[in-house]
């Protein structure tokens, strides 16, 4: 399986709502990043316990999702850039959430994800989330 192959399985576990799944794609000490959290979103997340323990409490918020992939790009060493939207179905007909997105997937040799880093518009997902008084808490 190459690193986009995983890149994929990574988001068909996300659609799949297979926190288990996600987790045993990362190395046992591989990371998830968010740098633009801007202290109201996680973090992320270290070690495949971690990476589960983040995603699974998720699921249960939505009625569904998806992640369209746009752009699929290898980069240098073992990595590969993804541009994507999320569109996630909100419960209760609350409509959806949309973001654009950005990530980085690093891979150790052994095929395992050892970073992923995930680029997302905070204020889009704040107004999204009606987090924006938080948001504007932080600023």
């Amino acid at each position: 399986m190459t690193n986009k192959d995983k890149v994929h399985a990574f988001f068909a576990a996300l659609e799949t709502e297979d926190a288990k799944a996600i987790a045993a794609l990362f190395a046992e000490g591989g990371k998830h990043i968010n740098p633009y959290n801007c202290g109201v979103f996680p973090t992320g997340a270290e070690g495949r316990e971690a990476i589960e323990a983040y995603w699974a409490p998720t699921f249960p918020n939505f009625d569904g999702m998806t992640f369209p992939i746009h752009e699929m790009l290898d980069m240098e060493g073992n990595g590969v850039f993804v541009r994507f939207t999320g569109k996630i179905k909100l419960k209760e007909d609350a409509g959806w959430y949309e973001n654009d997105y950005y990530a980085t997937f690093k891979f150790n040799d052994a095929g395992e994800i050892i970073e992923y880093v995930e680029i997302f518009n905070p204020v889009t997902a704040a107004k999204g989330f009606g987090l924006l008084d938080q948001l504007a808490a932080k600023a």
